[in-house]
């Protein structure tokens, strides 16, 4: 259900939408762009006065300039179009997003879209299928390169191996969130009656009031089951795009579940895992030579780039960085102008490369550094009062009688942030956000955290108005 009456229309259409998304972008983004201007119609007034909209009017200002003083402005105006309309989405669908309930649906819907991603791209490595595959006219318009673009990488429905691992990421950490939860309620669902509103299952004590409104066991038992088909999908295809990046992060999101919930075992199997990978590929002898016999190197020479050893120069990211920090430099301001380092880095380095591989530097040399500094700052604003959520959740949900980490509300929050987290910090080392559907991804968690985050401030604000009408 919409937190309001009147936005359970475009919340319902913006859910279907969000299910076509990865397999049919266009039917996706009008969908959604019905359900963004509903809102911005309806809260109009609410939105304009936050202080994270407001920087990003001043924001969409200062890049529409910027274009102005581009070294190629008709590519920088186009390239406008890779931000701007997010600028709108954001504001539509924080004030849309209002409930923990309303992330948990979200997260199904997108899981659920991940698993045909996922078998599509199964059979393009292993059973043939190939492309262009295109059905009423562009509503569904796949390329699906034979065996993986670059060959022998998983890309799926998506252009390049590394845009499929990008939305992975965020899918893989939206399933593990779920079965997470799944897997706590079917323990609480066989605990015996008189036993469950005491400390159990690692002195984790679960609310009464959530769990005995979910479903019953053998329903609790097929989403779980779906859901560990989910998490092993994704993670296995994370693993067939070959993307170190994507390989890390996950690694990295496995390791934050297992200390927010105190799961110790667990972080000693990451860690373990993790320190036989880097030991495989890059320990000393004879550590390494062990190591090489129990690790496949489809792993640690991909982790070493002992894969791809004759690479140019161009192609390797820290000369891309330094050209692009170096761009920064001349242009400090305005930058060269968005999609312009394309160009400048082929006259140069006589190579074509579409990005830096960095978001920050390419903000910096396409933008400059005060956009770069505006749109990182209304970022960091939205993740750090999240952060805040998070640790104060009993404190603000008073309702909830469950330890911190517990909390099944507060475990979908928490993912929520893990996701976009594993995002940003898969675009310090690849930028993917040129595919609409991640970036319309990644700019849907942050509206999402953003949403709950300004719920919260709501229901401050009327508790504290209740607490002086009683003095």
């Amino acid at each position: 259900m919409a937190p309001e009456p009147r936005l359970q229309a475009p919340w319902n259409c913006a859910q279907v939408a969000l299910f076509f998304l990865p397999l049919a972008p266009l039917l996706a983004v009008l969908g959604l762009a019905w359900a963004m201007l509903v809102a911005w119609k309806q809260h109009f007034h609410t939105i304009i006065r936050r202080p994270a909209n407001q920087g990003l009017i001043v924001l969409f200002v200062w890049l529409v300039i910027t274009a102005g003083f581009a070294n190629d402005r008709p590519t920088a105006f186009l390239g406008l179009f890779n931000f701007l309309p997010f600028f709108v989405f954001f504001p539509a669908f924080s004030v849309l997003i209002q409930t923990p309930a309303q992330l948990r649906r979200i997260a199904w819907i997108l899981v659920i879209g991940s698993v045909p991603v996922v078998i599509i791209g199964l059979g393009q490595l292993f059973w043939g299928w190939a492309g262009p595959i295109k059905f009423l006219w562009i509503i569904v318009d796949w390329l699906l390169a034979p065996t993986g673009n670059p060959p022998g990488r998983m890309s799926s429905v998506f252009e390049y191996t590394n845009v499929l691992a990008s939305y992975l990421v965020a899918t893989f950490i939206l399933a593990l969130g779920l079965w997470l939860e799944t897997y706590r309620s079917l323990l609480l669902k066989w605990q015996p009656q008189e036993t469950r509103t005491k400390p159990d299952y690692g002195g984790l004590k679960i609310a009464n009031r959530y769990w005995n409104a979910g479903l019953t066991r053998d329903a609790g038992f097929r989403r779980w089951a779906f859901l560990t088909v989910a998490v092993a999908g994704n993670a296995a295809a994370l693993i067939l795009t070959n993307s170190r990046n994507a390989w890390g992060i996950a690694g990295l999101a496995c390791l934050a579940f297992a200390v927010y919930l105190g799961w110790r075992w667990l972080v000693g199997v990451v860690v373990g895992v993790a320190g036989c990978l880097l030991g495989a590929a890059f320990g000393p002898d004879p550590l390494r030579y062990w190591l090489r016999i129990a690790v496949p190197p489809y792993f640690w020479a991909r982790i070493n780039d002992q894969m791809y050893p004759h690479r140019p120069e161009a192609l390797i990211r820290t000369t891309q960085w330094q050209f692009a920090w170096d761009l920064t430099l001349a242009r400090p301001w305005t930058g060269w102008g968005l999609r312009n380092f394309t160009s400048l880095y082929q006259a140069q380095m006589h190579e074509w490369l579409g990005h830096p591989h960095n978001l920050i530097l390419m903000l910096s040399s396409e933008a400059g550094i005060p956009a770069t500094l505006l749109l990182c700052g209304v970022v960091g604003w939205v993740l750090a009062q999240g952060i805040l959520l998070l640790r104060d959740w009993p404190a603000v949900y008073s309702t909830e009688t469950t330890a911190p980490s517990s909390s099944p509300d507060r475990l979908i929050f928490f993912t929520y942030l893990l996701a976009f987290f594993a995002c940003t910090l898969f675009h310090l080392f690849d930028v993917t956000l040129f595919d609409l559907r991640v970036n319309i991804l990644g700019w849907l968690l942050l509206s999402a955290i953003g949403g709950i985050v300004y719920q919260r401030k709501a229901i401050l604000t009327n508790s504290n108005n209740k607490f002086r009408i009683g003095t």
